[in-house]
């Protein structure tokens, strides 16, 4: 099996990519607004996937957060909220504000699973900063450590009940970057002990199974590589410091945070430490360059996606109450806009 994620082109997979995943063996696959039209049309697309390996349980992504990130769109699918809605709640009523992401995230899990997609890029656990670029704003789920954690928790907790696996992320933190890590590499100089503040949520949370790095260059950590490349911030500060044990994916290496080619890139990548390259564009170049690229998967890390997928159920119809779990949520975000 080949360690990355890779992304589809269109609606439905191409003679090319049907033939080039079924000898690559990626890891699995991540889904965008190009590749999804209606319900029936992504399932069969998913189940596509899946019958390329003959593994029920496959790697199926995307980023379905809320807000301004949401692949899957009205009116096909519902819209949801940003973590900030949550956050906000979490001012008057911490319970109340756990309750309503759990069932938030649970409702959005069902789309999910009924898609055929196993594992969702949420939540994110940045701690947001006075004066950070708005890239991550209003989708971070506070500027408190405990509360991004357990609002975190709540919302993993939630996509399980809906046998979808949850992607802690921009692992060791993107809360303080003051650029945008899509069009360029941000410099976060903050001390190491300020950076504690950045940690603190992933620690609460290192049991996650699923956690995604952040193209971000911290100058008290290495001055020189972004963590996504960093065997430094990989080795000693999230698998030791923060505890993380997990399945450890990069960002999209195509974004403009780091410089050389994709292959190149992911050959850097794993070789730092991360598990899996994550190569979103589907552009077969790319794609073939990395399979060239990279090792075959080793058996730790296959053990670890292993485990990151062994919760995941899309093989039979969604269970839960969709309808319920919404009334809930808007009941209890309700409370809020009262106060």
């Amino acid at each position: 099996m080949t360690p990355a994620i890779f992304g589809l082109s269109g609606l439905a997979l191409t003679a090319d990519e049907r033939a080039f995943f079924t000898d690559a063996d990626p890891a699995g696959y991540i889904l965008f607004g190009r590749n999804v039209a209606s319900r029936a049309q992504v399932r069969a697309l998913t189940d596509e996937l899946r019958a390329l390996h003959g593994r029920e349980r496959t790697f199926i992504c995307i980023d379905q957060e809320g807000g301004r990130v949401a692949r899957m769109k009205p009116p096909e699918w519902l819209a949801f909220p940003p973590g900030a809605v949550f956050d906000r709640l979490y001012d008057l009523a911490p319970a109340s504000a756990i309750a309503a992401a759990r069932a938030n995230a649970q409702a959005l899990g069902l789309d999910l699973a009924e898609a055929g997609i196993s594992v969702d890029c949420l939540p994110l656990l940045d701690v947001r900063q006075p004066g950070a670029h708005d890239v991550i704003g209003d989708r971070a789920l506070g500027a408190e450590p405990l509360r991004v954690a357990a609002l975190g928790r709540a919302v993993l907790d939630g996509l399980a009940a809906a046998g979808v696996a949850g992607v802690v992320k921009h692992m060791p933190g993107h809360g303080r970057a003051g650029a945008d890590s899509h069009k360029a590499l941000p410099t976060v100089t903050a001390s190491a002990e300020d950076l504690e503040i950045d940690l603190a949520p992933f620690r609460t949370l290192a049991a996650a199974p699923i956690a995604m790095t952040a193209h971000v260059l911290y100058t008290a950590w290495d001055a020189r590589n972004p963590a996504t490349l960093s065997p430094t911030v990989i080795g000693e500060v999230i698998r030791r410091r923060i505890g993380f044990s997990g399945l450890l994916l990069t960002d999209d290496l195509d974004m403009e945070a780091l410089s050389g080619t994709v292959p190149d890139r992911a050959a850097r990548a794993i070789a730092a430490g991360c598990d899996i390259a994550l190569n979103c564009w589907a552009k077969m170049d790319d794609m073939i360059g990395i399979a060239h690229a990279l090792p075959a998967m080793g058996a730790e890390t296959a053990a670890r996606l292993d485990r990151a997928l062994a919760g995941t159920d899309v093989s039979a119809p969604a269970v839960g109450d969709q309808p319920a779990l919404l009334a809930k949520r808007d009941a209890l975000l309700a409370l809020g806009e009262r106060a």
